[in-house]
């Protein structure tokens, strides 16, 4: 298995390299200053002087996700928030963990292309074109799945057993946009003549939903 994880590592620096969604870099490392105020597209520079190799590294994908929500999965990001030394890099990585049953909810990634590694466990993922075609399959422990940058996708776990992967990025920070809690629970709220019209249902069915995907306080 250690062999296949450093196969799936090389092939994402090749896929990276190759059809990188960020601007190249143009320094040997460029470490995010997240405490700086400097907007730029991406994060500026540390001094060169203060990069130490705690910015390059990073240990919260050793273990499990806590998956009691409900969605049933929890994703935990390894990218430029979490490890400075990419930014410029244009890759990351997430490792989800999912409970049985449990789901990722249909999402896209502005940013970035992902492909996920199955750790543990078997899951249902699918992307769903521009033409609104589904395309899906079945992958389990030590298989690959991919989803194109932008396109809506999602991965249940349909077994009794949890399940484990670990996604990969061509981008430091890919982004991540929920369709549901998009529409359902953004701020300021999207009108509800906007959702009743677009869903062809009614206003109460509107705040109902509203209500559920409403965050906590």
């Amino acid at each position: 298995m250690a062999a296949v994880v450093a196969l799936f590592v090389i092939t994402l620096a090749v896929f990276s390299g190759t059809v990188a969604a960020d601007p190249d870099m143009l320094q040997d490392v460029c470490v995010a200053d997240l405490t700086s105020g400097v907007k730029v597209n991406g994060f500026s520079c540390k001094d060169a002087t203060n990069i130490t190799a705690t910015d390059f590294f990073f240990d919260g994908l050793a273990k499990p996700g806590l998956t009691n929500n409900s969605m049933g999965s929890l994703v935990t990001g390894a990218n430029v928030q979490k490890i400075p030394g990419l930014n410029t890099l244009g890759v990351s990585l997430s490792r989800i963990d999912y409970a049985p049953g449990g789901l990722n909810p249909p999402h896209t990634h502005p940013r970035a292309t992902e492909m996920v590694f199955v750790l543990e466990g078997e899951l249902d993922v699918g992307f769903i074109t521009t033409s609104n075609t589904l395309i899906s399959k079945s992958i389990k422990k030590g298989e690959i799945f991919v989803f194109p940058k932008g396109l809506v996708h999602f991965q249940k776990n349909n077994g009794e057993a949890p399940a484990a992967v670990i996604s990969a990025f061509n981008s430091q920070l890919p982004g991540t946009q929920s369709i549901a809690a998009s529409l359902f629970a953004a701020s300021p709220p999207v009108p509800n003549n906007v959702l009743t019209k677009a869903f062809q249902v009614g206003t109460k069915e509107v705040e109902k939903i509203k209500s559920r995907l409403a965050p906590k306080k």
